[in-house]
């Protein structure tokens, strides 16, 4: 009898130690939707970030809300479209694409007084009531966009942009991810901030890129900086990022298995507290 007494208070006290299951909605563009549908990378990644992170905290499981190419301001426009439930965390990493597709960041009293989908801080609002509304308990974490390097689209080399290393419609992508740091900051919720990771600088995101020497015609491996307005012409030229220049991406772009592991590990620092 006393054995049996034992053992159930064994059973007990390894039942109260074991995490609660948690449900994680992330949302996000391209680079939260490539996590599920590595074979539109070429298979040049094995896994995403929420596949790691929820490799190392089992007792979270992830729903990809990622969206192809789509910007805050577009999925602030659908979030009631979206089929967003109910979870216990969930993450926004935005802001690249509305940066590139010249969507204005407005103010931070755009957040401050919901004045709605015309620029991003206005989105920002939208995204984070709408989240808080689905579960006013939940964890909600915000992601800055990574700095990025040229990028050239493994399937259509004409869909190409530079990188942030210089301004778009007068806007620095550094902006946004200081924008993003300030709502953080307001709501009181954890940013991980990617733009400003030095790991994940514009010299580290490619080891070169391989473009023709305007002065002779040979392929020659350009590293950053020394690319920039070099030319590429996506008619006639070959994929600028051959699989040895992969480094911390594999496009310019979106991250490589090395990439989304180091957004892996600064997102396990906080959501292991949870």
């Amino acid at each position: 009898m006393k054995n049996r007494i034992i053992l159930v208070a064994l059973i007990c006290l390894i039942t109260s130690f074991k995490p609660k299951e948690l449900t994680w909605v992330a949302l996000g563009d391209s680079i939260t939707y490539l996590n599920d549908h590595r074979n539109e990378t070429g298979d040049r990644i094995t896994k995403g970030y929420m596949t790691r992170v929820t490799e190392k905290l089992p007792n979270i499981h992830y729903v990809n809300q990622g969206h192809n190419g789509w910007t805050a301001v577009r999925i602030a426009e659908q979030i009631d479209k979206l089929g967003l439930t109910k979870a216990d965390v969930y993450s926004v990493f935005l802001g690249t694409n509305d940066w590139w597709g010249g969507k204005p960041l407005g103010r931070f009293a755009d957040y401050e007084q919901k004045t709605g989908t015309g620029t991003v801080y206005g989105s920002f609002r939208l995204i984070v009531d709408k989240l808080r509304s689905l579960n006013p308990d939940a964890k909600i974490l915000l992601i800055t966009p990574m700095q990025r390097v040229d990028f050239v689209y493994l399937n259509n080399f004409k869909n190409n942009a530079f990188g942030s290393y210089k301004p778009k419609n007068g806007q620095n992508l550094e902006a946004f991810a200081n924008a993003i740091d300030s709502i953080g900051r307001y709501e009181k919720v954890p940013v991980v901030d990617l733009y400003h990771l030095k790991s994940l600088g514009h010299k580290k995101l490619v080891k070169f890129k391989r473009l023709k020497d305007p002065q002779t015609g040979t392929y020659t491996n350009y590293r950053y900086p020394k690319f920039i307005d070099v030319p590429f012409n996506p008619e006639t030229d070959e994929y600028p990022y051959p699989v040895e220049a992969i480094d911390r991406t594999y496009d310019g772009l979106h991250p490589s298995d090395k990439g989304y592991e180091l957004i892996t590990r600064r997102l396990l620092k906080i959501m292991k507290k949870y």
